[in-house]
């Protein structure tokens, strides 16, 4: 009876050792069937890895890349994408503009959504030597001098203000379309009904999806990147300078290069000359049925980079008067904008800008009006004409680097246009721009320094000339705060 016993208990016990292998192998084979299904989503203990590699192989797929980076199609590794950004201002000027790639579907990523809130406070103080337009105390702009002999007297005068102060919100957002890029920003420096004053000015309101942009920024047809490292606020005057509203479309955009291509909000502005004050043009108003056409193509290499850029335009006006000589007519305005960069050394970089065409005084920097009025040959139908103005802009200047703490800015600016026979001798005709600076940067958000500046304006015909001086000393403290979440 024990022996049955016994031979019973031994046959049990090798019934489980024999079992068991079999329940772990049935178990094992139901954890590879969970993982195809989950096509690899949850890891695999260490002891799972080579059943894993063998999957993998099988169904022609790599193993998983590790943190951080991206496999595309093709089995190639790409680095981690970058985080998008806006160009803005000078103060933070982007070169090259990112490239935004699209992951592919089921990937997780690491990229991040993120709002940034930036900005600066700043305090300009000097003294003008001249004499300039008081609702300009602040800036050299050469069309502000007076055009006649103590038009705005007396000289010698300080200033002090603070309309550069800026505050703007930028954010990113991967998309499948590409990058939602938004940026919004204002400052205090008052132009137009509000010149002269402290108050609230848009500068951007601005978005973009992937190729495609629209809102108020930049116009392609400028250069922000041909602004110099100086504190004076409203830069050279034979620079094209222009926030305008437009649609744009970026069909090229990588760290060679770029095309950009926009549909612009129209606008012009008009001199009646010596028949300013006739009864016959006090109907005439403005008419812009067709947007302004813009777009540049840029290259970046390792010595700066060159862009070129054109604009096209109609600007039109009707005569409402119902006289029997109608005064009515349109025009084409274009222009061409070549400008670079070049990093001379690497404590030297030269800013560059050469441009020219007519009817375009409205996207410059600093000239008065796209529009001249000109005398018909005699015994014609009609007296008169409106015409396209053209205009020759310049602009040279060298930022240096003496060191970790100081740096210099100094070069000049040109801006001269051909008027029209029936313009006022007084009207503008060219204005010259010149500034030399020392910044000091104790900490790399923080700039002071002084900054001599010069501005000249010279008349049509009249043969009057103006010169302003004037020694200007500025303190800016930049701040900015990021928030970011991973988007999975």
């Amino acid at each position: 009876m024990k022996i049955i016993s016994s031979t019973t208990l031994l046959l049990f016990a090798l019934s489980v050792i024999w079992i068991q292998p079999a329940r772990a192998q049935s178990q094992d084979d139901r954890k590879q069937d969970i993982q195809q299904l989950k096509d690899k989503l949850q890891q695999l203990d260490q002891m799972m890895n080579e059943v894993k590699g063998e999957l993998n192989a099988l169904e022609g797929a790599a193993p998983s890349s590790p943190a951080g980076t991206q496999r595309p199609a093709g089995g190639q590794q790409t680095s981690a994408p970058q985080e998008p950004l806006i160009a803005v201002p000078s103060e933070a000027i982007i070169s090259q503009p990112q490239a935004g790639t699209v992951p592919m579907e089921g990937e997780i990523t690491e990229r991040q959504n993120s709002v940034t809130f930036y900005g600066f406070a700043m305090l300009d103080s000097g003294y003008d030597f001249g004499q300039v337009d008081p609702n300009w105390y602040d800036v050299i702009r050469p069309t502000k001098l007076p055009s006649f002999h103590n038009e705005f007297a007396p000289s010698g005068n300080v200033y002090a203000g603070v309309r550069q102060t800026r505050f703007g919100v930028k954010s990113s957002t991967p998309t499948q379309f590409g990058d939602l890029n938004t940026i919004f920003e204002f400052e205090l420096f008052g132009t137009g009904v509000d010149a002269g004053q402290t108050t609230f000015r848009l500068r951007h309101a601005y978005g973009e999806l992937g190729q495609f942009g629209a809102g108020q920024t930049w116009s392609p047809f400028m250069d922000i990147g041909v602004f110099p490292n100086t504190v004076e606020y409203w830069g050279p005057s034979g620079m094209v300078f222009f926030r305008n509203i437009q649609i744009r479309w970026m069909p090229i955009r990588s760290k060679k290069g770029g095309v950009t291509i926009a549909l612009e909000k129209p606008g012009a502005s008009g001199d009646q000359g010596v028949y300013g004050d006739r009864i016959e043009l006090k109907n005439i108003r403005p008419r812009f049925n067709f947007p302004d056409l813009s777009g540049n193509a840029r290259i970046d290499r390792n010595w700066g980079y060159l862009q070129m850029a054109g604009i096209v335009r109609k600007i039109g006006w009707v005569d409402t008067s119902g006289n029997p000589i109608n005064l009515g007519g349109s025009l084409v305005g274009w222009g061409v904008n070549l400008t670079s960069n070049l990093n001379l050394s690497k404590k030297n970089v030269a800013k560059l800008a050469f441009v020219y065409g007519s009817g375009i005084e409205n996207y410059m920097n600093d000239a008065p009006v796209d529009v001249g009025i000109a005398n018909n040959p005699p015994n014609s139908r009609i007296p008169i004409k409106g015409v396209t103005l053209p205009v020759l802009g310049v602009v040279a200047f060298l930022d240096h680097t003496w060191s970790e703490h100081f740096t210099s800015s100094g070069g000049y600016s040109l801006v001269d246009i051909q008027n029209s026979n029936a313009q006022l001798p007084s009207d503008f005709h060219q204005g010259h721009y010149a500034v030399g600076n020392l910044l000091y940067h104790p900490i790399p958000r923080v700039t002071m320094g002084g900054e001599f500046q010069f501005g000249r304006r010279v008349n049509f015909k009249d043969g009057f000339s103006a010169n302003d001086y004037r020694m200007q000393f500025s303190f800016k403290f930049d701040w900015d705060k990021s928030f970011k979440s991973p988007t999975l």
